[in-house]
Parts: C-alpha cells; structure tokens; sequence
C-alpha cells in the first residue's frame, strides 16, 4: 500500500508541501507548515492557518486531509510534511489521531525540512496503540 510509493511520488508530495507551505498564515509563530497527502493517486495540500484565538488554528496536515475529503477521498495513501525547522518536524498528536482515522496504521509519513533534511515513518511508529474505529462499540 502506502510503503510501495516510489521515489518520485515522495518528491512530488514533498514539493506539494513545500509550495502550499509559502500560504501559511502564521502571523504569531512565525512557524510555517505545508502538508500535502496523496489520496486515489491525487495530491491535496494545505498549509497551517492560525488564529488570534490560539486552540482555533489547525494543522497543515488536518487542513490537507480536509481538502481530500472535501473531493471525495476518505482513504489517504502518504502524507508529506514540510515545516519550518532546520530538521524535520513531525505531525503533532492530534494530526496523527487524524491521519490515522484516513490512512491507518500502515501510513507513509514523509517529513522534510526547508533544506531538504528528510525522515520516513509509517504512522504505527509515530502512533502506536492508536484509538480508531475497532475501539468503539458501535
């Protein structure tokens, strides 16, 4: 599944991230992130948006699976993420809760830096024992 991607899809995710990335709204980090996931084969980015009201910002990465749900897509295959550190700064807990939701525990997770510095996990390494659908009584 999501770990068969080949190299040049990861560099195209990677530059989708790294693009959406310059849209940022972070007028008060100053810390900009772009996140674009492939989903059906197509690549949906997003970047951060913050708000003055701090627990209303949201994620890149939560950002991005929105615009590929919004499409129709509620099975996302890879996510890459650029941010603003010199090294490669994974999705927060709560992205990771709902990248799981999308993609699983099998997820490939790129992460980049402006400068290029990468990482590759699947989610279960960034999120073991994730709560998911199987934990709900329904």
């Amino acid at each position: 599944m999501s770990n068969a991607l080949d190299d040049a899809k990861r560099d195209e995710l990677v530059e989708a991230a790294t693009a959406v990335r310059q849209r940022a709204y972070a007028p008060y980090s100053h810390f900009l992130v772009g996140a674009a996931v492939m989903a059906a084969g197509e690549i949906f980015a997003a970047p951060n948006i913050e708000n003055a009201s701090y627990p209303l910002s949201v994620c890149a990465e939560r950002n991005a699976c929105a615009v590929a749900v919004a499409a129709g897509n509620t099975q996302i295959e890879a996510v890459a993420v650029v941010g603003t550190g010199d090294k490669p700064t994974p999705p927060c807990g709560g992205c990771r809760q709902v990248l799981f939701e999308f993609g699983g525990a099998d997820l490939m997770v790129i992460v980049a830096s402006p400068s290029g510095a990468r990482a590759v996990w699947t989610l279960a390494e960034l999120l073991p024992s994730a709560f998911g659908p199987r934990d709900l009584n329904v």
